[in-house]
This record gives C-alpha cells, structure tokens and sequence, in this order.
C-alpha cells in the first residue's frame, strides 16, 4: 500500500470520517438546550431560548446544540435552533460544521433545511481541511453531492491529504454504483478531470489500477488524461 494510502486508511476508518456524535456518558449529563437537541424536543428548545438561555453553548467537544440535533437528525430541533439565533456555521473541537456532519451521516433532509439556515456549502471544515463535498464523496453519497454541488460548493478544493472530492470518490470508494454516480455527479458539474495526487497518478489512473470500468468510462469519455 502507498504510504498516503496507508496515512488514508489509518485516518479515515471506513463510514465514520472522523465524525464523533455524543456518547452515551455525555447524553446522560445533558442539560438544557444540548438535552433537548438531542431529544428532538423544538418546543422545549423554543423555551428555553425565550427564558435565556443561550443557543450557542458548548459541551465538553464544543458541540452547540446545533451540532447535536444534526448528529441525530432532528430535524424540528435544528429549525427552532436557528430560528432563536444559533449559529449555524459553529464548528466543533474537530472542525466539523453541521453541513459536514449530515453530509456525512447522508441526511439529505437535515442538509436542505440546514443550507436553508444559512450554512456555508464553502466552508472548510475537518481535520483533513476538507470540505462537506469531499466528506460525501469519500462515502458515495451521491444525492448529497448533488445538493452540495448546486448550493455552490467548491467542486475542486484539494485537502491536506492532497485529494479533491472527484479523487476521494475513487481512491476512497469501492467502485460500486454510489460511487460511481458521485462521480459522475461531480463530472457533470466540472470538477477538474486532471488533478493528480502527491504521487502524480491522476484520477483516472487510480480508476484504471483499481479496475472500476464504470469510472473509467466516465472520466475517459469526459476528455481525464
């Protein structure tokens, strides 16, 4: 295995993207705002934000209550949230924004409503300095890439693993249907064809070495080199 793909593996353990949603020990000690976010209840959010109390608190991993209701795809909880001031471009002790965190969990619902509530689909976000783009694409959510893609997400910013979303489709995928429609997804939309990873082998070299005929033909009938 190539050292960046071992870095890769080692990183990004398959389907869990770095995201860490509260744990049992921290929902037991919720209080307020981050216990009703994480039990959906947008009528005891609306409460509390009228009696004071503050939609941007932080738990021990800088979760808002934003951020919990998106880990749980609460999805009336996140509205009341926004709506009494939370902001929805918070990133937690890992950088993650709310965007990133449904991208990831493939909640194509939570992220509509949260582009609605003024997310950035630009925001650079992660460990990695990624994007929401990126994060979907390793997983092969193909609808959300869709969405993301025309709330104007950058279709070619590169992370400091040195890969963009059209490459963390084929390097990080499987070869499979949803990958293979997340790429072409991002083709469609012109993400650039031709940008190599540190090692220089360009995205349809990674396609051709792994054997993904779907993707081969996707890029090579797109003009990829």
């Amino acid at each position: 295995m190539r050292p960046l793909l071992l870095l890769a593996a080692l990183l990004l353990p398959a389907g869990a993207a770095a995201q860490i949603p509260p744990s049992q020990s921290e929902l037991r000690i919720y209080a307020g705002l981050h216990a009703a976010a994480a039990k959906g209840d947008a009528a005891e959010i609306e409460r509390l934000i009228a009696a004071g109390q503050s939609p941007n608190t932080r738990d021990a991993h800088s979760r808002t209550p934003l951020h919990v209701a998106a880990h749980f795809g609460h999805q009336a909880a996140a509205q009341a949230l926004l709506k009494g001031g939370a902001n929805p471009n918070a990133l937690d002790a890992q950088k993650y924004d709310i965007v990133t965190i449904v991208a990831v969990t493939n909640d194509v619902p939570m992220l509509k409503l949260a582009l609605a509530g003024g997310t950035d689909p630009k925001a650079i976000t992660s460990p990695y300095n990624g994007t929401a783009l990126i994060a979907a694409a390793h997983l092969g959510h193909a609808e959300v890439v869709r969405v993301l893609i025309a709330a104007g997400a950058p279709l070619d910013h590169v992370n400091n693993l040195g890969w963009t979303a059209l490459m963390e489709s084929i390097v990080l995928g499987n070869g499979g249907k949803a990958h293979t429609d997340t790429l072409e997804a991002l083709v469609k939309a012109g993400a650039n064809l031709n940008i190599a990873d540190r090692q220089g082998v360009t995205p349809l070299g990674h396609a051709r070495s792994r054997g993904y005929a779907g993707m081969v033909r996707i890029l090579e009938a797109a003009g990829a080199r």
